[in-house]
């Protein structure tokens, strides 16, 4: 999903001007007076009187901009890499949550700035383009654990396990793949730093876009996203709904674990039928515990597309693949703090924060006493932990 990021489109915006031409306004004495000495900034328009525009910039300030007369407006799609397909704007047609990138002068104190050249995205455009990208990650991404990482092949090797069984993907990279990174204790993807594939380790989290091989055994990368997350079980020793956290007894170390309902977490319940089924599926052909790779008398992969059969729009594969459980669960209903009981059982793949400050639930599921019943290790894994919290995997928001 190349350019996903608005942030990112408004920084090449940046470079495309500042190896541009001056430019040159017209009727402006002011805006000439400011060419040697212009600055950029960019962020979300909160408000406009006339032609005074609020600003709030990237960082969190509010920036008061003035548009000089004759200054130059221009609109851009989302995703534009140049200046070419830019079309004329006139100063009533900036709104408040539209996207800007002014070029011009700061004020001395740096409240407020003297606009020259204004380049806008439309609110609605953003929209449509993350709506369009949010659906590109549901039908043409992997995501798994990494297993190995070749920065020599410029390959990494991803393990997704589902259902009992576990399917190897080897994503390639290539100079034009975009590879971001989570922040420490953020589930938002607009959070995710530009990082490096030496930044990638074996034990994360990854989950790539881009076009699958026939056999659905490769797949050439687009854009990339990782992040290190903790996968575990347990049982709600306690719930605060005014702190917006749980205590959850950790299945494997017998130690409490707190964790933060963000306002990003994905908070499910399974319906006790479908929680039988994957439990059926974990327990293999005789009953026993099936482990990865153990697929005798399963269906195949449990990940959309896994064995290369083509993904309804439900998730499910056409011939070969049993559904998508993750796109499953990111449409169903959502459950709030509220609705956890003390007891229940739980999985939850969760950030962990920076400097030790805990944990923050990306998916949090409950009703899943069956699948750990019938395999309390090879049933955590079957989550993901991208929640499409403005990022690969359920719902976006802006």
């Amino acid at each position: 999903m190349k350019d996903f990021s608005v942030r990112g489109v408004l920084c090449l915006l940046v470079l495309i001007i500042s190896i541009a031409a001056p430019l040159s306004v017209k009727g402006s004495e002011q805006a000439a007076a400011t060419q040697d000495a212009a600055v950029r900034s960019v962020g979300t328009v909160t408000a406009i009187s006339g032609n005074t525009i609020t600003l709030t910039t990237e960082s969190g300030a509010e920036l008061s901009v003035t548009v000089v007369d004759g200054a130059r407006l221009l609109r851009v799609e989302p995703g534009a890499k140049d200046l070419k397909s830019a079309a004329p704007l006139t100063l009533q047609e900036i709104l408040p949550g539209d996207r800007i990138l002014i070029r011009g002068k700061h004020s001395g104190d740096g409240k407020s700035m003297q606009a020259i050249s204004v380049i806008a995205m439309k609110k609605e455009d953003i929209a449509a383009k993350r709506t369009r990208e949010r659906e590109e990650w549901q039908s043409h991404s992997v995501g798994g654990l990494v297993t190995n990482v070749d920065p020599a092949a410029n390959t990494v090797t991803l393990a997704n396990s589902a259902a009992g069984t576990t399917h190897t993907v080897v994503v390639r990279v290539s100079k034009d793949t975009i590879l971001r990174r989570y922040a420490p204790g953020s589930v938002k993807f607009d959070d995710a730093k530009p990082a490096p594939l030496d930044q990638v380790k074996v034990g994360d989290q990854l989950r790539a876009r881009g076009t699958r091989s026939a056999d659905g055994n490769d797949l050439t990368a687009d854009e990339i996203v990782s992040g290190t997350f903790r996968n575990f079980a347990g049982t709600i020793s306690s719930t605060d709904t005014g702190a917006g956290t749980l205590t959850i007894s950790d299945l494997a170390t017998k130690q409490p674990v707190v964790v933060k309902i963000a306002a990003e977490s994905q908070l499910r319940k399974l319906p006790p039928e479908m929680a039988q089924r994957i439990a059926a599926r974990l327990k293999g052909p005789r009953g026993e515990a099936a482990s990865p790779g153990n697929t005798s008398g399963q269906a195949p992969s449990g990940n959309a597309n896994a064995n290369g059969g083509a993904a309804h729009s439900d998730g499910s594969a056409r011939s070969r693949g049993a559904p998508d459980l993750q796109q499953t669960i990111s449409r169903m209903p959502a459950a709030t703090l509220a609705d956890l009981q003390k007891g229940e059982a739980v999985m939850v793949v969760a950030a962990p924060g920076a400097q030790d400050s805990g944990f923050t639930a990306i998916t949090l599921l409950a009703g899943v006493e069956p699948i750990l019943q019938a395999s309390p290790k090879e049933g955590q894994s079957i989550l993901s932990p991208w929640s499409m919290s403005g990022a690969p995997g359920g719902e976006a928001t802006p």
